[in-house]
C-alpha cells in the first residue's frame, strides 16, 4: 500500500543546527500545511523512559513504550510558528527540549524496532491531510520515500553551534560553548552511522546550504519551489 501519494508532503532533513525545524513551521505556515516534527516524538518517548527511570540498555523494554506512546503535536496557543508537545496529556514542550532529554535521544533512535514503530505513527499522522511538512533525519530516505518535494539542510559546524548556543541560551539553559560543540559532533556521529534510518540527503532531494541565509531566505526558497514545481 503506498500511502504517500495520498498526501501533498514536504519531506525537509538535516542535521541539528541545520535551521529545519524553524524553517519547516514557517514554510507550513506559509503553504497552509500541517507541520510535523518528528525529532519532539523521539525526544517525547526519551522523556518518558528518563521519567520512569527505565535504563537505556533495555532495549526490550523501550520498543514496548514506543508502541502505545500517547504523544500529541498541537499548535501552540500563543506562540505563532510553534508546536505544543502533549505526553500522555502533560505539555512537556519545554522539557524535551532540555539537554538532558537531548544528550539521551540518540540511545533510543538507533533501536530497530523503535524506529519502526515511529515511522508507522508518523505515517498515520499524515494521513488523509491536505497537506504536511514533516522535518527529522531520515524522512526523505526511510518515513516518506515518495513525497513529492524534498529537502536536505545543512549548514557549516560552526554556524550550527553558534544557532544551537544562542537556542539554548534563549532557553535559560546554562551552557559552554565547548558543550554544545561536544553535543553536535556525537549527535552528528550517532545519526550519520546508526544502522537504521541514518541520517543522510535523499538522492532526490534539494540541497541548501544555510550558512549565510536567514531562516526567511531559506523559507521563500522552499515555498517558491514547492509553488513552481
Amino acid at each position: 500500500m503506498n500511502l504517500f501519494r495520498t498526501v501533498n508532503a514536504v519531506a525537509i532533513d538535516g542535521p541539528a543546527g541545520s535551521g529545519k525545524s524553524t524553517v519547516s513551521r514557517f514554510v507550513a505556515e506559509r503553504l497552509g500545511f500541517v507541520y510535523i516534527d518528528t525529532g519532539a516524538m523521539y525526544r517525547a518517548l526519551t522523556l518518558k523512559i528518563m521519567r520512569e527511570n527505565i535504563d537505556f540498555s533495555d532495549e526490550e523494554k523501550i520498543i514496548e513504550i514506543s508502541k502505545e506512546l500517547n504523544v500529541q503535536l498541537l499548535p501552540a496557543k500563543n506562540e505563532k510558528n510553534s508546536i505544543r508537545v502533549i505526553l500522555e496529556g502533560e505539555d512537556v514542550s519545554e522539557e524535551i527540549r532540555k539537554m538532558q532529554v537531548t544528550g539521551n535521544v540518540k540511545y533510543v533512535a538507533k533501536i530497530a524496532l523503535v524506529r519502526d514503530n515511529m515511522v508507522k505513527f508518523q505515517r498515520r499522522m499524515i494521513k488523509g491531510i491536505g497537506g504536511a511538512v514533516m522535518e527529522g533525519r531520515d524522512i526523505g530516505t526511510i518515513v516518506l520515500p515518495d513525497a513529492k518535494y524534498k529537502f536536505y539542510l545543512d549548514a557549516s559546524f560552526e554556524e550550527r553551534v553558534e544557532r544551537r548556543l544562542a537556542e539554548l541560551k534563549a532557553n535559560g539553559q546554562p551552557i559552554t560553548r565547548k558543550d554544545v560543540e561536544d553535543d553536535l559532533k556525537h549527535r552528528d556521529h550517532a545519526d550519520k552511522t546508526r544502522k537504521v534510518g541514518p541520517l543522510k540527503k535523499a538522492d532526490n532531494a534539494i540541497f541548501l546550504d544555510t550558512t549565510n541565509l536567514s531562516i526567511e531566505e531559506v523559507t521563500m526558497k522552499i515555498v517558491k519551489m514547492v509553488k513552481t514545481r
